[in-house]
This record gives C-alpha cells, sequence and structure tokens, in this order.
C-alpha cells in the first residue's frame, strides 16, 4: 500500500514551536544584556536600556507558550502510539546527553569554587589570602538547614523510586502516592533554601566566597524547581491515564533528572558547606 509506514522510526510533521522557541530565547537572553548594562534613572540624566522589562517579558511568555505546545504534542505522540521502541531508546539517549550537559554546567561552579579554595594565595587582593574571605564574617552552619535539605532529597530519592517502581509492576495507586510525596518534599525543600537565603549572613556579590555560593546553591535550587514542574506534569498525567509498565519514558526521564538533582546536591553539601566554609564561624 502506497505511503504506509515501513520502519519503527517516527516522521515528525513540520512544527513551529522550535522555531518560537528559538527566537523567544533569543528575546529573553537579549533583555537580559539590556538589563546587566543599564543605568537607573537620575535627576540629572535619563536611564539606559529602561524597556528591558518588556524584552524579557516576552521572551518569558514565548518560552512558556514553546514549552507548553511542545511538550503538548510530544505528550500527544506517545499516547499515540508513535513512541515505539526504537524512538523510546533515541529519547534515552536524548535525555543522558542532556543531563551530561546539565553535570559539566555543574562542573563550571565547582571549578571555580575549588580555584578560589584551594589557591587563596593568587587571588590576595580579592579574598586576602585565605578562604573563607575576611569579609565573610560567618557562614551558613552545614549541619543545621542544609542538612535538613539533605535528609528531605534523599527521602524524596526514595519515594521518586518507590514511584517507578509501583509502575512497573502496575500499582497505580503507589504511583501517585510516590509522586505526591516527591512534589510535596521537593517544595519543602524549595522552602527551607528560601528561608535559608533570607536569614543568610552574607550577601550576594561582593567577594568571590559569596558568588560563587549563591550561583552554585542558586542554580541547583531552579533545578530543583524545574524537577519539581516535571514531577507535577507526570502526577497530571498519571491522574489521566496514562503511562503503562512498558511505556512509560516521560516519567523515566523525570525520575533521572530528580536522581540528578539529588546527586548534585550531596557534592554541594560536602564541597561548598562542609568543606568550602571549614574553620570559619558559623551563622
Amino acid at each position: 500500500m502506497a505511503g504506509a509506514k515501513t520502519h519503527d522510526y517516527h516522521i515528525l510533521p513540520p512544527d513551529i514551536w522550535p522555531l518560537v522557541m528559538s527566537f523567544s530565547a533569543l528575546t529573553f537572553t537579549t533583555g537580559m544584556v539590556f538589563y546587566m548594562n543599564s543605568t537607573p534613572a537620575t535627576a540629572e540624566q535619563p536611564g539606559t536600556y529602561t524597556f528591558w522589562p518588556l524584552i524579557v517579558g516576552l521572551g518569558i511568555a514565548g518560552l512558556i507558550a514553546s514549552f507548553f505546545s511542545w511538550f503538548s504534542n510530544i505528550v500527544a505522540e506517545a499516547q499515540a502510539g508513535d513512541h515505539t521502541p526504537v524512538v523510546q531508546l533515541h529519547l534515552r539517549y536524548a535525555m543522558i546527553l542532556f543531563i551530561a550537559s546539565e553535570v559539566m554546567f555543574f562542573v563550571g561552579w565547582f571549578w571555580a569554587w575549588f580555584d578560589f579554595a584551594l589557591f587563596p594565595s593568587t587571588l590576595t587582593e580579592v579574598v586576602d589570602g585565605i578562604w573563607p574571605p575576611k569579609a565573610i564574617e560567618a557562614v551558613m552552619n552545614p549541619f543545621d538547614l542544609p542538612l535538613l535539605n539533605t535528609l528531605i532529597l534523599l527521602c524524596s530519592g526514595t519515594t521518586v523510586t518507590w514511584a517507578h517502581h509501583s509502575l512497573i509492576n502496575g500499582d497505580r495507586e503507589g504511583l501517585k502516592k510516590g509522586l505526591w510525596l516527591t512534589i510535596i518534599l521537593g517544595v519543602v525543600f524549595s522552602a527551607v533554601q528560601a528561608y535559608e537565603y533570607a536569614h543568610a549572613p552574607f550577601d550576594f556579590g561582593g567577594n568571590t566566597y559569596s558568588s560563587a555560593f549563591y550561583m552554585a546553591t542558586g542554580f541547583h535550587g531552579f533545578h530543583v524547581i524545574v524537577g519539581t514542574i516535571f514531577l507535577i506534569v507526570c502526577l497530571a498525567r498519571t491522574y489521566k491515564g496514562h503511562f503503562t509498565p512498558r511505556q512509560h519514558f516521560g516519567f523515566e526521564a523525570a525520575a533521572w533528572y530528580w536522581h540528578f538533582v539529588d546527586v548534585v546536591w550531596l557534592f554541594l553539601f560536602v564541597v561548598v558547606y562542609v568543606w568550602g566554609g571549614w574553620g570559619a564561624e558559623f551563622h
């Protein structure tokens, strides 16, 4: 029969959303450039690049619309049976490469942290030749809120694994309960970290310690929020009857991402909180 499908691959139809996402990302980053180079208005002279909020807002709106529409199309393809075993294998390869790129992203922050901490004498003017710098009067107590958040994330790794095994064994109620617990733990983690930031003994910027600390832990916190949204989408799909023991890559990808977030936090806890503040006064 002419036009019949004779392969296991899914040929995607033309779609506008990849193009919209690209332009939205460009718009967002352009707005951020204007923001970082803007000057506030004064009585003597007007500010520069005061229009950056509009550009950033348009970029974010476009990204959100693209994410929602593009991923909705992918979910529809999965439910229509287009994700054959071959397609699922390639999706797994793609997720592995994405997580690998995220690993290298965090390697950059860890590299900066180790560079500052191990060679403070080369940055005498910045860190006074010691680590943490003299400007840091006190550091976070790693065995207070950071330890609590470590336990929270370790528990969340257990609950998402429970959900995964429940799905594989056809236990829909166990899947729902595991997802609910994981999402709740993720929200609690973010709340505890927000409280920690609000009561931190040092501000962002001003020295290498605080800048590296907030960039590393802040980007991890952002990944926790993204992972929580990922799991919320999986929970909504579960209530709609999506996922089967044999076909559930959407959930599997979310679980992999969440475990990645857990592992990064363990490194952050040991390297940044415990080792990085060793010998300093605790807040």
